[in-house]
């Protein structure tokens, strides 16, 4: 059956696994399916009591937390739109959201209800604390009505991360969401036996579609965890969850892929001569893949990566460790899953084939390389973005597809290759193409470091790169047993390091992409919610630098 709505995403899978448990708390409360709809329905009264009616906004600022999907559902099958702000969003944000949005009432989590003004509270209908569904003010108090939603009404208007003072917020319509449920189950279809362990914001569409709907939709179980997934606390839930499924951004895995395995395989030379023979890393990797599978709980049938690029390296761990995971493409403005691969599908660099249902073409094709911007037509694209015409109109084609903004190529099997973002592309001295997430990931690949950005400074590439510390500082005690006490053979260390780095890079890269300078960055970068480093700061920092 192809669900069209959210309304039949929920009822639907009441009926038919009522008795099942659909959303835990870590080590708290459970919630059936069918109480799930009972407390949907309490929701709803709460909203109509405030007078709101359909068509209304209605927001959600809260961690994740079995309400949050209640919430959730009680909005956009009542008629009335969500509006899911991320919790890492400033005051400032969250108070413009909620204004540009026009929201009329709020639900919010504890931890969160300080992060917005007071200002904005006081315009609100209705201000309703999540956690147990207490009103905690309320401006408004006439009866309100519901409707049963159509298809084609809006059902979310998301703000991506990254918003300035012109917010874009994606207005995705009931029947873009609920396509995702049949576009993704060919690729890899959920049962109402698994159990998924949520640790992304659900107010982020990659968690929420594949997450929350499409598993409701499966009849499958899901845990959130109350506090931040800090190691400690992951490894806990994970080792009494044992979650079946788990989604998660690259980030997170490629951390795990550095902390456990390259430092343990580059610690000192024997590792490190052992680590460079083929069969002899591919075997490391299958005792080290073993270990992750247990440290996950030891069920893990899918492990699902997207929201980012995956850093080739720790791809190759994954695949040669035979992890079971798979590598998703999509966006915000498709609700977001455009192309996926699973099991014998994956191929190392590659997000796999468009889904059935979705066609996708290239513009601006490079006839050398074969690369062009990617374009598709979904039955999960947005209507555009609220209150933003001009936005909206140049994220569409003349004919209705949209852009995607991404650049990418297909193999002779049709597998799809992103090469990065079109706005980050740079244009060299002879005209060539070149994409700094290349590069990016090569460096990436480098032992000492942990992440980085490629920017162009009076024509010349340069590589801003944020190190290990402790892949640093191990190789370094090999040389010298107190590094902190002789300061200056550390710099003159340093710049060993970073002339080495260079001239790794420079090894694996094409001519028009070699770097002239290798620049060290003492602190993390700056990110989105979406744990997306903010490149724009960093580009813009050195053009101010330049014409100061």
């Amino acid at each position: 059956m192809k669900l069209t709505t959210l309304y039949e995403v929920l009822h639907e899978s009441i009926k038919k696994f009522s008795d099942h448990i659909a959303f835990s708390q870590w080590r708290g409360e459970d919630l059936t399916y069918i109480e799930v709809g009972q407390r949907v329905g309490r929701v709803q009264q709460i909203l109509v009591s405030a007078g709101l009616k359909p068509g209304d906004r209605v927001a959600i600022l809260s961690s994740n937390m079995p309400n949050w999907g209640v919430c959730y559902f009680a909005i956009t099958t009542s008629g009335y739109t969500a509006v899911p702000i991320l919790p890492d969003f400033t005051t400032d944000d969250i108070d413009r959201i909620i204004e540009h949005s026009e929201a009329k009432a709020l639900f919010v989590s504890d931890k969160l209800y300080t992060k917005v003004s007071k200002t904005t509270i006081d315009s609100l209908n209705l201000v309703v604390r999540i956690k147990n569904l207490s009103i905690l003010s309320q401006t408004v108090s006439e009866e309100g009505a519901v409707a049963i939603p159509k298809p084609d009404d809006l059902a979310v208007i998301i703000y991506t991360s990254g918003t300035t003072s012109s917010p874009k917020g994606v207005m995705l319509t009931q029947y873009n969401i609920s396509s995702q449920t049949w576009l993704i189950e060919p690729l890899f279809a959920l049962r109402d036996t698994d159990v998924l362990l949520s640790v992304l914001p659900l107010s982020h569409t990659y968690e929420c579609t594949l997450g929350l709907i499409y598993a409701f939709s499966a009849g499958c179980h899901v845990v959130y965890l109350d506090k931040a997934p800090t190691v400690s606390v992951l490894m806990a839930a994970l080792k009494e969850v044992r979650p079946t499924i788990m989604i998660i951004v690259p980030l997170i895995i490629e951390k795990i892929y550095r902390a456990r395995v390259v430092a343990k395989f580059t610690s000192n030379a024997f590792w490190r001569a052992l680590y460079r023979i083929g069969f002899v890393r591919r075997y490391l990797h299958r005792v080290a893949g073993k270990k992750l599978l247990k440290f996950f709980g030891g069920r893990i049938r899918f492990l699902g990566i997207g929201g980012a690029k995956l850093d080739v390296n720790a791809e190759k761990f994954l695949y040669e460790a035979k992890v079971p995971y798979a590598i998703g493409y999509g966006l915000t403005e498709t609700a977001p899953l455009l192309a996926g691969a699973v099991g014998d599908m994956v191929r190392i660099g590659s997000t796999g084939p468009i889904l059935k249902g979705i066609e996708c073409r290239l513009e601006n094709i490079n006839t050398e390389t074969g690369q062009g911007e990617i374009v598709v037509k979904s039955p999960s694209q947005m209507i555009g973005y609220y209150k933003n015409e001009e936005a909206t109109q140049q994220a569409f084609t003349p004919d209705g597809w949209f852009r995607t903004g991404d650049l990418g190529c297909f193999d002779e099997d049709g597998w799809l290759y992103i090469k990065g973002r079109l706005k980050n592309m740079i244009v060299g001295p002879s005209g060539e193409n070149i994409y700094p997430e290349d590069i990016e990931s090569v460096l990436n690949s480098h032992v000492y470091i942990s992440e980085s950005i490629v920017t162009e400074q009076e024509g010349h590439l340069v590589a801003l790169v944020h190190f290990d510390k402790e892949a640093l500082e191990a190789r370094y005690n090999e040389i010298m047993e107190s590094w902190s006490q002789k300061k200056q053979e550390w710099e003159h260390y340093m710049d060993e390091v970073l002339d080495e780095i260079k001239e790794y890079v420079n090894t694996r890269v094409n001519r028009n992409s070699r770097i002239t300078e290798v620049v060290e960055e003492k602190d993390e970068f700056i990110k989105s919610p979406t744990h997306k480093i903010r490149r724009f700061l960093y580009t813009n920092r050195n053009q101010n630098t330049e014409n100061k």
